[in-house]
């Protein structure tokens, strides 16, 4: 873990402790900081955003049930991670699983230069992500999209890393033969474009 890692967990841990002793205004700043990482996640579960921000508010209602609870096993991110996950699996479970629709959600990445572009990229992804199983959009998603190790999203799916490890070679291998393709259709479009 890089020092920038080490000190957001450290005040992440900070904000759980004084969650713990009933303060909201922790549990505010907690919510805050973690809301739009958790809407990029879990949108790679379920393309309704109300489902999505349900899965959310659940995972802090447990986090802030929970907070005493911390073990500090992990980093205080990866165990708010598991918590959503488990949260928006039981969404699915309740609502139905479909996939992601990334207009509906906030997106905190600074955009290229040409936002089109931008969009195209996006689009593009999704599409392929699309393609993928839910277990392994979620993978992707935590290792490259929110950063995680291999060992954290082992801990937040409850399976063992070479499940993970698995999970993510097949979704790679699968957007390596899709991707090409969604490709083609993209440069089509826009050639023929107006």
């Amino acid at each position: 873990m890089s020092n920038a890692d080490n000190e957001a967990d450290a005040t992440d841990r900070q904000l759980l402790r004084r969650m713990a002793e009933g303060d909201r205004a922790a549990l505010s700043v907690m919510y805050r900081a973690y809301h739009g990482r958790l809407c990029r996640f879990l949108a790679r579960l379920t393309r309704r955003a109300d489902v999505v921000e349900e899965a959310i508010n659940d995972c802090f209602w447990i986090a802030w049930q929970k907070a005493s609870t911390f073990q500090g096993d992990s980093r205080v991110s990866t165990w708010i991670m598991g918590i959503a996950y488990r949260c928006g699996l039981k969404a699915l479970r309740q609502h139905g699983s479909e996939p992601v629709d990334e207009d509906t959600l906030p997106e905190d990445r600074t955009p290229s230069h040409d936002p089109d572009d931008d969009r195209i990229m996006r689009d593009w992804l999704g599409k392929g992500l699309e393609r993928l199983s839910a277990d392994q959009r979620v993978v992707v998603e935590l290792v490259y999209g929110i950063g995680h190790t291999l060992e954290d999203v082992a801990t937040i799916m409850q399976c063992p890393v070479g499940t993970v490890k698995a999970r993510l070679f097949h979704a790679r291998v699968k957007l390596r033969n899709v991707l090409p393709g969604l490709a083609g259709e993209h440069s089509i479009r826009r050639e023929n474009a107006p």
